[in-house]
């Protein structure tokens, strides 16, 4: 909903809010959050609220430490787990320098500049995500173990799935901030939930994403667990992946997204690095039907991308990436990647497997091919790109 900073602070005065959470994210997309009191939230859509930028991963290389943050009203939410006395209100803000430019190196900016490109070529990108995350038993200290919640498995009941109840309030309690989960249940591996998100509009998916990730952990721990989105949590147990829906339409509203996806699939390699951006993001490709090749196919088993039409509407479904990626980054990439394949108009290739390539097999692999990737360097500022390739 979209709110005027004047409806935020009579909302603040009419709901007592007495904390205002002014979250951003860092280059991995890391939630990061200032708290201000009432009285200093017209200075938040004004002028901006001061941080240190050279303690943010991806931006130490500023000319000068301050960074400004400006809230976006249209993230207003209240947060359900704090009191109703004295409540507690997020908003999610974009990156000023203290010019009042854009700061380049904050990735919803990045973003908004995909979307704009996209806007300027005709083409609406909508994202959908399906998200994967274990949960495990804390030992007496409050630590996180390596046992999980239950022993269930694929789509299991209670009382074999003990899992349903933490996946009942995570879904509600999103539901109160203004998101609607789409379907949930148990995983293949013990303790291993899915959550899935319908279709949204790229800001709207990434802001979506990242508080979805906030209130998994934090209804977990009320639950005395511990939510892990890690690649692998478990040895020789399935990973956790964050598959990637992809709908795309240009501006007559022709489906077009067979094309973004063969541009998306030219790039991928390159942009690997951003998708999977830890070590243990690569000992998850290739196992446990996580996929390791460059290829796709209606079969919806163990390939990069899989494509369905059903009804008369094609899906387009990325299942490469996990969730410690930065969703506003990969947005951006997949936009970028699916115009290119829109405009040149690229068919999806029908290559013997023999000749399919493969992705990146380690972190350095993948660091090292967006060095060198003129696509990457196009889109990612330097600062970021030298983030993610360091070793």
């Amino acid at each position: 909903m979209d709110y005027t900073a004047e409806e935020v602070m009579r909302f603040i005065e009419e709901e007592d809010v007495k904390f205002i959470r002014l979250a951003f994210r860092d280059a991995y997309g890391t939630q990061k959050n200032i708290s201000v009191m009432p009285t200093e939230v017209r200075k938040a859509f004004d002028d901006g609220i001061s941080i240190n930028a050279r303690e943010i991963a991806g931006f130490e290389d500023r000319p000068n430490a301050a960074l400004y943050l400006k809230a976006d009203t249209d993230t207003l939410a209240i947060l359900p787990w704090r009191p109703d006395s004295g409540r507690v209100l997020r908003m999610f803000c974009d990156v000023y320098t203290p010019d009042g430019e854009e700061y380049m190196s904050d990735t919803r900016a990045i973003l908004r500049k995909a979307i704009k490109a996209a806007d300027d070529a005709g083409v609406e990108f909508r994202f959908g995500t399906e998200t994967e995350f274990y949960l495990f038993m804390k030992d007496e200290n409050g630590n996180p173990t390596d046992i999980p919640y239950d022993n269930a498995g694929y789509m299991d009941i209670a009382p074999l799935d003990r899992c349903e109840n933490v996946r009942r309030e995570i879904s509600l309690t999103i539901e109160k901030m203004g998101l609607t989960p789409e379907r949930s249940h148990h995983e293949r591996g013990p303790g291993q939930n899915e959550i899935d998100f319908h279709y949204g509009k790229p800001l709207k998916a990434a802001d979506q994403m990242t508080t979805f990730k906030m209130v998994v952990r934090t209804i977990a721990d009320r639950y005395g667990l511990a939510a892990d989105f890690s690649p692998v949590p478990l040895k020789d147990k399935p990973g956790n992946g964050y598959h990637i829906n992809i709908y795309a339409v240009d501006k007559y509203g022709n489906d077009v997204v067979n094309y973004a996806a063969a541009g998306i699939l030219e790039k991928i390699r390159d942009m690997t690095i951003f998708l999977n951006p830890t070590d243990a993001s690569y000992s998850r490709l290739g196992k446990n039907f996580a996929p390791d090749k460059v290829d796709w196919s209606s079969a919806g088993e163990s390939e990069l991308m899989y494509i369905e039409t059903y009804k008369g509407k094609t899906r387009v479904e990325l299942r490469s990436p996990d969730a410690g990626s930065n969703p506003y980054l990969v947005y951006a990439l997949l936009i970028y990647a699916g115009l290119n394949g829109i405009k040149n108009k690229k068919e999806l290739a029908r290559t013997p497997d023999e000749s399919v390539a493969f992705l990146p097999s380690s972190k350095r692999e993948a660091a090292q091919l967006a060095i060198e990737s003129d696509f990457i360097k196009s889109i990612v500022p330097e600062g970021i790109i030298r983030e993610y390739t360091r070793f």
